[in-house]
C-alpha cells in the first residue's frame, strides 16, 4: 500500500476510533456529488449520518463532441510545449476519445514528446497507466503550484494545453497568458442538470426546513447547479439565508467553495482535498456546533433528527423535533403554545396540534420531566437550577 493510501485510509477511520464509532449519529447530510456519491454516503453512514442523496448535476463525455475532436486534432497537427492533466477521469476520458476517433495512437505520440504536468497522484496513475510518463506533479495537488512552477520556469512564448475538467479555474489561464504564454484549452466533459431533479428538490425543502444539518460539495458546478435550481423555484434567498445561519455546507476545497463564498455562504474545508478528511471534517465540526443543555438532571444534546440524552441517540419525530428546537432557543422560558403552532409546519391554526405533537415528543424522548408543561401558559425546557448563571437568573420562567 502506498504511503498516501495509507494516510487517507487513516483520515478516514480516525473520528471513527475517537468518537466511539457514530460521531455522526442523529444528523442529516446532504450529499450533491454525482460521481462517488455512493463512496461519500457510505462514509457518512458508517459514522452515523443519515443521508441524503441529491446530485446536483451529471458528467456528460464528450466522445461525440466537436469542440473536444478539434482540440485534440490541433494539437496533434501543432504540438504544444506542456501539457496540464487536471483529473484522472478527464484524462482518461480523453485519451479514449481519441481512440474512438481513430486518433488514440497519434495522440499518445504527441503526449510522450512534451512536457506533461498532473496535477496530482490520482492524475499520474492515469498518465502512467496510459503509457506515459509525467515530468512533474505537485505533492499538494494544488493548481496553484502547478501554475506556480509555470511561471517561476517562465512561459513567454511557450504554447500550453490545458485539460479542462468542468471547473473554474479562477486566475489560472489568465495569469499564464498575462506571463506570454499561449493557452489551449481541452474540453474533455461537460457538467449538465440531472435528469431527475426530484431529489434536488427534496434536498432544498430539507435545507429551507433546516432538517439537514450539512450539505457537502465535491465540485463548483454541482454547488453553483443547486443555486441555480434554488433560484429557478424562486426560493434562492432563503436558501441562502439557510446556509449562512443553519445548514453547514461543507466543500471538498477552495475552488469548490467559490460559488458558495461568492453568495456570502461561509464553508468548512479540509486541509487535504479529499472525501476521507472531508468526512473527518463534518464529524469534528457538526457535534462542536451541537450546546448541549442540562435539562431535568440529563445532558441534552439536540441534533438534525434525532437527540442525545445523557449519550443515548433518541430518534424524534419532525414535528417532535420542531417543537422541541423552538424551546431550545429560550431553555427555561415558557413558550406559548400560540408560538409552538406556528414552528409545526402545515398544522394550521388547530392549538391541538401541539398536543399531539408534544406527547409524541415526550413519548420519543423516553424522558416525560424534560418538557415541563405550564398550565394555561405553554410549555418550558426543564433546565436545571445550576444553570441560571449561564441562561441569566433574572430571566422569566
Amino acid at each position: 500500500m502506498h504511503d498516501g493510501q495509507r494516510n487517507e485510509r487513516q483520515d478516514d477511520n480516525g473520528p471513527q476510533e475517537r468518537s466511539g464509532g457514530q460521531p455522526l449519529a442523529g444528523f442529516t447530510v446532504g450529499v450533491t456529488a454525482a460521481r462517488r456519491a455512493a463512496e461519500l454516503g457510505t462514509l457518512l453512514e458508517r459514522r452515523g449520518a443519515e443521508v441524503v442523496h441529491a446530485p446536483a448535476l451529471r458528467i456528460v463525455p464528450l466522445t461525440d463532441d466537436t469542440e473536444l475532436l478539434a482540440a485534440t486534432k490541433q494539437l496533434i497537427d501543432d504540438a504544444p510545449d506542456i501539457v496540464v492533466a487536471t483529473t484522472a477521469i478527464g484524462f482518461r476520458g480523453w485519451v479514449e476519445a481519441a481512440e474512438g476517433w481513430g486518433l488514440g495512437t497519434a495522440l499518445l505520440e504527441r503526449l510522450g514528446g512534451v512536457r506533461l504536468l498532473a496535477r496530482g497522484p490520482k492524475v499520474r496513475g492515469a498518465i502512467r497507466a496510459a503509457g506515459l510518463d509525467e515530468e512533474w506533479s505537485p505533492a499538494s495537488e494544488s493548481m496553484a503550484e502547478v501554475l506556480d512552477r509555470l511561471l517561476a520556469e517562465g512561459v513567454a512564448g511557450s504554447r500550453i494545453a490545458l485539460q479542462l475538467h468542468g471547473e473554474p479555474l479562477p486566475g489560472f489561464v489568465e495569469s499564464l497568458r498575462e506571463a506570454g504564454a499561449e493557452v489551449v484549452g481541452v474540453p474533455v466533459y461537460r457538467w449538465m442538470p440531472p435528469e431527475d431533479i426530484g431529489p434536488v428538490d427534496r434536498l432544498l425543502d430539507a435545507v429551507l426546513a433546516r432538517t439537514v444539518d450539512a450539505v457537502t460539495f465535491t465540485s463548483a458546478p454541482a454547488a453553483a447547479s443547486l443555486l441555480r435550481r434554488a433560484e429557478e423555484r424562486g426560493v434562492h434567498a432563503e436558501v441562502l439565508a439557510a446556509l449562512r445561519q443553519d445548514v453547514l455546507a461543507a466543500c471538498v476545497g477552495p475552488v469548490t467553495a467559490l460559488p458558495l463564498e461568492n453568495h456570502g455562504i461561509a464553508t468548512v474545508q479540509p486541509e487535504r482535498f479529499r472525501l476521507g478528511p472531508l468526512v473527518q471534517l463534518l464529524c469534528h465540526e457538526l457535534p462542536g456546533r451541537v450546546k448541549a443543555l442540562p435539562v431535568a438532571g440529563r445532558r441534552l444534546e439536540i441534533r438534525g433528527h434525532a437527540v442525545l440524552i445523557d449519550g443515548e441517540l433518541r430518534p424524534v419525530p419532525p414535528a417532535g423535533m420542531s417543537l422541541l428546537r423552538t424551546l431550545a432557543r429560550r431553555p427555561g422560558w415558557v413558550v406559548s403554545r400560540g408560538d409552538l403552532l406556528r414552528a409545526l409546519p402545515g398544522a394550521g391554526r388547530d392549538e391541538h396540534a401541539v398536543e399531539t405533537a408534544m406527547a409524541r415528543l415526550r413519548v420519543a424522548l423516553g424522558v416525560p420531566k424534560l418538557i415541563q408543561t405550564v398550565v394555561k401558559r405553554g410549555y418550558r425546557l426543564s433546565l436545571d437550577a445550576h444553570a441560571e448563571t449561564k441562561y441569566g437568573a433574572d430571566e422569566p420562567r
